[in-house]
């Protein structure tokens, strides 16, 4: 899925602006408590958890407030009533859009979602529109000075991976949510350092846009991204880094 590592990359730059406001680690406290309350306490049995534990540790998350998240999960701690829910809809040029998010109100944060995508040229659409578009995968990213190719290949494929793809000075590595874990072990088994690691939604069949469409998609995603509900938004064109240099200079 050429390209999708550059919007890890502006959601990486993005997230150092966001602690700094305090907004990303009540994004990642959200993330963590959902997690548990999905699939356990134990980040060793839920990959969900120790995702989003290794996410707010990366941020500077105190270890206290991560084990507190986990507490408020659990039950063991009082916390607010979180849902998860993800909204799905059409930014410019029809382009497909996922946003996931984590709300303790869900008629406000539908509201408030869909008078984001109309400002941003887009339109929300129902449940099943789009998701059909995209499918669940972890997403590891290396630099290309960091190994050759072929040995890259014959780890990650030993360790689970399902596809391994060069673009520009990157490797993007896919595979199953399941072998996330064990293929970021066998990478630092190796010694080959990870620029970023994820769990993705990936679209199926990534589409071509004109630049300038490109420019509003990405305009758009920001504009959700920036939401305090929202964790990820994910579209389905081909991101180049052209655009995402248009966007940085606005």
């Amino acid at each position: 899925m050429a390209g999708h590592s550059h919007w890890a990359t502006i959601k990486r730059q993005k997230s150092a602006a966001d602690a700094r406001k305090g907004q990303l680690f009540s994004k990642l406290a959200k993330a963590i408590q959902i997690a548990v309350r999905q699939g356990g306490a134990d980040p060793a049995a839920n990959v969900k958890l120790r995702y989003a534990i290794e996410k707010a540790k990366e941020a500077g998350m105190p270890k206290e407030t991560i084990e507190r998240a986990i507490k408020k999960g659990s039950g063991e701690l009082e916390g607010e009533a979180i849902e998860e829910v993800t909204y799905e809809g059409y930014g410019p040029g029809g382009v497909a859009i996922l946003v996931e998010c984590t709300t303790d109100n869900r008629n406000r944060t539908s509201s408030e979602i869909r008078k984001l995508f109309e400002k941003g040229g887009g339109k929300m659409g129902s449940a099943g529109a789009v998701a059909w578009l995209f499918e669940r995968k972890g997403l590891i990213v290396v630099d290309t000075a960091a190994i050759d190719e072929d040995r890259l290949l014959e780890i990650v494929l030993e360790a689970g991976a399902e596809d391994l793809k060069r673009t520009g000075s990157k490797y993007e590595i896919t595979c199953d949510p399941s072998a996330f874990s064990q293929v970021q072990a066998a990478l630092k088994q190796h010694n080959v350092p990870i620029v970023s690691a994820e769990l993705t939604q990936q679209p199926k069949s990534p589409v071509d846009v004109e630049p300038e469409v490109a420019k509003r998609v990405l305009k758009l995603m920001e504009m959700l991204d920036d939401h305090d509900d929202v964790q990820n938004v994910y579209s389905n064109i081909n991101i180049t880094e052209e655009a995402l240099a248009a966007v940085s200079q606005g």
